[in-house]
């Protein structure tokens, strides 16, 4: 079956002041795919997910250099509004941060901004969201308690929610696990596989175990490198690096 490619990101350079911290990036993510990008800490892995939608911009000592296509547009030069283009993305951070409001308002915020105000429309697509997020059951009968009472696990789900309600493309994920218990992790994994389907996601981590069961493709990152990148049957089963084989093997941490 062919796979398109979502985001190609060709020659990124980062710098953080005269600091060389992203180093000849090219990769290309399949949409409708969880690509997993791994590696020990510190390599690289957040930065990179945060070129993919302009994070890097809010800080003025960052330099990128290179282009980022998503769907053939280089968001690193294009004249569209940030906010635009990051519409396109859900983002889901290492914790969960709901906004100020019940949980309802919190899957609203995002198609009110967007001109979506009736109640009617808005109580279907709140519910959808939730839906989508396996978060209805739970909370279907507490819509207007605030967001804050739930669980932490329950918090990023909203978020997961939250970021869907945009209708975006792409969900690009930090560690979204880190801060949960086994069980929320493993409710928030489940979840990955069956949205993408619809979605093409993109997971940093750490955990090599997390990404042996969510990763159709990895992105491998060592010292601001890509070390390695494939599907990853060839990457956990036939790596093509020394690197790569010691970190699989657990040698490098």
């Amino acid at each position: 079956m062919t796979v398109n490619n979502k985001i190609d990101i060709r020659n990124l350079n980062l710098y953080i002041e005269k600091e060389h911290i992203l180093k000849d990036i090219n990769i290309r993510i399949p949409e409708h795919r969880i690509t997993v990008i791994l590696g020990p800490s510190g390599c690289g892995k957040t930065t990179l997910l945060k070129t993919m939608n302009r994070l890097t911009d809010i800080y003025p000592e960052i330099d990128v250099k290179g282009q980022i296509f998503i769907n053939g547009e280089d968001i690193l030069h294009s004249h569209k509004d940030i906010t635009t283009l990051r519409k396109n993305m859900g983002l889901l951070s290492q914790r969960p941060y709901p906004l100020p409001m019940s949980i309802y308002n919190n899957v609203a915020y995002g198609l009110r901004l967007s001109g979506r105000r009736k109640k009617q429309f808005l109580d279907k697509r709140v519910q959808h969201y939730l839906h989508q997020a396996s978060l209805w059951e739970e909370v279907k009968h507490r819509l207007h308690e605030p967001a804050a009472s739930l669980s932490i696990g329950q918090q990023q789900r909203l978020c997961l929610a939250r970021g869907l309600a945009v209708d975006p493309e792409i969900i690009l994920a930090d560690e979204p696990t880190s801060a949960l218990d086994p069980i929320s992790s493993q409710e928030i994994e489940q979840k990955f596989l069956q949205l993408k389907s619809n979605y093409t996601l993109v997971l940093v981590t750490h955990i090599l175990r997390q990404a042996i069961r969510l990763a159709d493709y990895v992105v491998f990152m060592y010292l601001g490198e890509v070390v390695e990148h494939g599907p990853a049957d060839r990457f956990f089963n036939h790596p093509q690096t020394e690197i790569t084989k010691a970190y699989l093997q657990g040698s490098i941490n």
